[in-house]
């Protein structure tokens, strides 16, 4: 079973913003993250603990600006917070072990799918495509994504 952490030789290598995305709470501004038109099949993994997140068969576009999964593809691998700031209130998304600031979710999302959208900053991601999964470990995914 792999331990997943929160990987300091990791964070120092991250780029501005998505040292600020996950280690303090950023906002990516919509429109712009590099996974938000992503339809290659595969999952998406915290960019600091390489944690699988989500798949991209549960990947949506909501019209956000921001990538949309339906639900996360290990729900222990999320936690959720209430997130009062900016005098609303949301639920936070983290990732478990790298405890990574990944987005929000909300109760708007596809109804025939659950109804949830986990609005997820790319900053906060890595892509892993289905070719490479095996060889980077996530190969017990593999039957989560379509095609």
């Amino acid at each position: 079973m792999t331990k997943y952490t929160k990987n300091p030789d990791v964070i120092a290598t991250l780029s501005d913003e998505q040292y600020w995305v996950t280690q303090e709470n950023g906002t990516e501004r919509p429109g712009t993250g590099e996974l938000l038109y992503n339809k290659e099949p595969g999952i998406y993994v915290d960019i600091v603990s390489g944690e699988p997140l989500f798949a991209s068969s549960d990947k949506y576009e909501s019209g956000c600006g921001w990538p949309s999964f339906v639900k996360p593809i290990e729900p222990a691998h999320i936690t959720e917070l209430r997130d009062t700031s900016h005098g609303m209130i949301r639920v936070e998304v983290r990732s478990t072990h790298g405890d990574s600031h990944l987005g929000h979710v909300f109760p708007d999302g596809p109804r025939d799918r659950g109804g949830l959208r986990y609005c997820i900053n790319s900053a906060s991601l890595r892509f892993v495509h289905r070719d490479d999964m095996v060889d980077h470990g996530y190969g017990d995914y593999l039957d989560q994504i379509e095609g």
